[in-house]
């Protein structure tokens, strides 16, 4: 027991886990976000606007009895609205490239809390879930991978800077001491954002897993039937239509949904995890297509990814980079066998 108690204490204290996890939440939940505000942009006044038929001013009533906050209700002005939104559209795309994640993170949590709260009720699942993942990302380290902030560390590294004013010995120590404190903060705070993330997804499933289990249409097989009888959530009828005359299969993907939900958070520590991870890809992509939620799906495949190992990303990324090898190679080949061959003239000797 104390061996073991040893080695999650460095674990949790020296060694940032899944950094390439938290790498694909900032990629994936700021492309969503990004392309939610410029899917609503159009809409964008009739939903958080000055002219909306919920008003700021009964946005603050309501915060004044729910403690939330937007900085959106800070002013009625049409001006200072648009700045806001052009601010967050902003905001959203250096997230997701990773630009000084740090202090953009921080920007990115307060967009996502004003327009969750300015319009709070018409908020759904999707947009439940990313404003908890986006104060959770907070914590973490999600700009050392595949990310700007990683590049210009990648250039300085290779350039090898040297500080502008030499230090004495003691300055030195003290500069060291002051880093590694810091480094370790860092580890311990993101450590346990990802734990808090994983948490997250574990309780949202098994909740909803156990809350299926208590209604007699999801007992008896028909809770898709009714799902895709709705015109809410019916984006192309006919597909409805043809899934829902399968009644078979809407009984058994009823049943395999249940199952997967309740047994997920007891297969995380084995192999059976990956199938598992896979089934759930397909069922939030059903989602996404059958009942026109493509918001709630992706923000669910993104966070499913935070059960991904870090060599899993590291051989997606070289297989991506083997591919563009071959591809430049490819190219190279095809252009070069493309080219005109350069023959000498050929000269006719002349008869004597």
């Amino acid at each position: 027991m104390p061996a073991r108690v040893s080695a999650l204490l460095t674990l949790l204290l020296e060694q940032p886990v899944s950094l390439y996890a938290a790498a694909v939440l900032r990629i994936g939940y700021g492309f969503l976000y990004l392309a939610f505000l410029l899917r609503e942009f159009p809409h964008r006044d009739e939903i958080w606007g000055p002219d909306s038929p919920w008003t700021p001013a009964l946005a603050r009533q309501l915060f004044d009895q729910t403690g939330w906050a937007s900085v959106l209700t800070l002013s009625d002005s049409r001006a200072y609205f648009e700045v806001c939104y052009a601010a967050a559209l902003i905001t959203s795309a250096l997230f997701m490239l990773g630009w000084r994640t740090r202090a953009v993170s921080v920007l990115f949590a307060v967009v996502v809390t004003s327009f969750h709260a300015r319009a709070i009720f018409m908020t759904d699942g999707g947009d439940n879930l990313i404003l908890l993942m986006a104060l959770y990302l907070v914590v973490t380290a999600c700009g050392r991978r595949w990310s700007l902030d990683a590049r210009r560390t990648r250039i300085r590294a290779s350039a090898g800077g040297t500080p502008r004013f030499p230090l004495d010995r003691p300055s030195r120590e003290l500069r060291r001491h002051l880093r590694d404190a810091r480094l370790t903060v860092i580890t311990v705070l993101h450590n346990c954002g990802m734990l808090a993330i994983a948490a997250q997804v574990c309780f949202l499933y098994g909740s909803a897993g156990l809350y299926k289990v208590q209604g007699a249409t999801w007992g008896n097989g028909t809770a898709l039937h009714y799902a895709l009888s709705l015109d809410l959530f019916r984006p192309w009828p006919e597909l409805s239509r043809a899934a829902d005359g399968h009644e078979v299969l809407i009984a058994l993907a009823c049943y395999l949904t249940v199952l997967l939900q309740v047994a997920f958070p007891f297969v995380l520590f084995g192999r059976l995890k990956y199938p598992v991870l896979g089934m759930l890809l397909g069922m939030h992509l059903g989602i996404a297509v059958f009942l026109g939620l493509p918001l709630f799906s992706g923000a669910m495949i993104a966070a499913d990814a935070v059960f991904l190992p870090d060599r899993f990303y590291r051989f997606l990324g070289q297989l991506w980079r083997g591919t563009i090898r071959r591809t430049d190679v490819r190219q190279a080949g095809t252009a070069s066998c493309g080219e005109p061959a350069l023959v000498p003239p050929q000269h006719t000797p002349s008869s004597p």
